[in-house]
């Protein structure tokens, strides 16, 4: 399978007009990932309702060398390499407690342990608890309370035992 530039782009702009997040095309020579943006307003919005738009797409294009990908990346520090994202695992709106005016689930610096809840995302109305991976310090918290999120977001930086 072979795309030219225009096919790429009107596969762009067919996208865009849908409510698909995210595609991924590939082959023996290249891989092709398209995802689409979503920020949510409340701006001048009565009655509670959100409105959802879109932005361009972001496009990912992967050479395919010996049925392996390869990706170029910026290097991160040795301290930045070793940390470990804590991402949300859906779009909704992240929250650090678990209701107004209780304890915060965790502050930087905290320790927390692999399973341990560390901020709830809510989506279509259902609180849903996120958890550590591993075992750590918590580094950064990279998300306002009450902020919306997206997919993939990361939320914040754990530095493993």
């Amino acid at each position: 399978m072979t795309l030219d530039f225009n096919e790429i782009r009107q596969l762009l702009v067919t996208i865009a007009q849908t409510d698909i997040a995210e595609v991924t095309l590939k082959n023996n020579e290249f891989e092709l990932t398209v995802r689409k943006a979503v920020s949510f307003s409340n701006n001048g919005v009565s009655a509670g309702v959100t409105h959802v738009s879109t932005a361009l797409p972001e496009v990912v294009i992967n050479k395919v060398v010996d049925n392996s990908v390869t990706q170029q990346t910026h290097s991160p520090s040795p301290i930045d390499q070793r940390l470990v994202e804590v991402q949300s695992p859906m779009v909704g709106t992240f929250y650090r407690a678990p209701a107004p005016g209780e304890p915060l689930f965790v502050e930087v610096g905290d320790r927390v342990k692999a399973g341990q809840s560390v901020c709830i995302i809510e989506a279509m109305k259902l609180m849903n608890e996120i958890e550590a991976e591993v075992s750590g310090q918590v580094m950064e918290i990279l998300v306002q309370n009450g902020e919306p999120v997206e997919y993939g977001q990361p939320l914040m930086r754990i530095n493993p035992d």
